[in-house]
């Protein structure tokens, strides 16, 4: 399946041409191209190995590819000036897997840390970013001055995610929003990204192995198997490959429930 243009002529968030990942002999991509839309989630899936997740680290300049480019609201990552490179960074926000808190800080201090590094903001402005950063993401602040050893996983994955939303971000990674917290929490957390989503006018790209997550966020998604790109497109027209990983990982048992979810939510909505 080739990978949709995209429409209306509006330029992409996320642009990534003829990619080439190598590690010595080892080739984890091999001639990627993939576009992100403003204002879509992107659901990126592969199975283990696939490079899911390096392609993700490349997308947020932390690692460079063999060859070709990534641009992110126009800009190559991997050619540019290090103040272009800060100025682009600060327009995006990541959440991390497992949170990735940091151990040593509270809570307060954990989301105040993007806006002390980079913004010229008093301490009081910062105060109240981070009082409204915790209440958009539903936690209360009495929780502030916590440690995150005192936190659930559920509480961990929203404080990452008031951190990532800290710098006002266009763009949101998610590195597998739901891994770990079971199926209420997992629930909630998806409800939380959708309303902020809305609300915010986010683009998101989402790594993700979880279906129900993936349904009920992406899009598009976009297969990586074989050191490429195997399917990009809406979630429906994907799961019509025929390839061995498609057919595991979308139409096994639990695939087909969650894609029987999205159909009936499909129903359920207005003409």
């Amino acid at each position: 399946m080739a990978a949709d243009t995209n429409p209306g002529g509006t330029d992409p968030v996320v642009e990534i041409t003829g990619l080439w990942t190598c590690f010595g002999q080892t080739i984890v991509h091999a001639g990627i191209d993939l576009d992100v839309r403003r204002g879509e989630v992107m659901g990126l899936v592969g199975g283990s190995g696939s490079g899911k997740t390096t392609l993700l680290r490349q997308m947020l300049a932390l690692e460079r590819p063999h060859r070709g480019s990534v641009k992110v609201f126009g800009v190559d990552l991997h050619g540019c000036a290090r103040a272009e490179l800060e100025a682009v960074r600060s327009r995006w926000g990541v959440l991390f897997q497992n949170g990735a808190l940091f151990s040593a800080l509270s809570v307060y201090d954990n989301i105040a840390l993007p806006l002390r590094e980079l913004r010229a903001l008093d301490e009081a402005l910062i105060h109240d970013l981070v009082l409204s950063k915790l209440q958009m993401v539903g936690i209360e602040a009495q929780h502030a001055r916590k440690m995150p050893s005192q936190l659930s996983g559920g509480m961990i994955k929203r404080i990452g995610l008031a951190r990532a939303l800290a710098l006002d971000p266009e763009l949101l990674f998610l590195d597998e929003p739901t891994a770990g917290l079971d199926p209420d929490r997992s629930e909630s957390f998806v409800k939380l990204i959708q309303e902020l989503r809305e609300e915010l006018h986010l683009s998101v790209v989402m790594v993700t192995h979880d279906l129900d997550t993936l349904v009920a966020l992406a899009d598009r998604v976009a297969v990586l198997c074989e050191h490429r790109l195997l399917a990009v497109g809406p979630i429906r027209e994907v799961t019509m490959l025929e390839h061995a990983f498609v057919r595991n990982f979308f139409r096994g048992e639990r695939g087909l429930r969650a894609l029987e979810v999205l159909e009936d939510m499909q129903r359920l909505m207005p003409i």
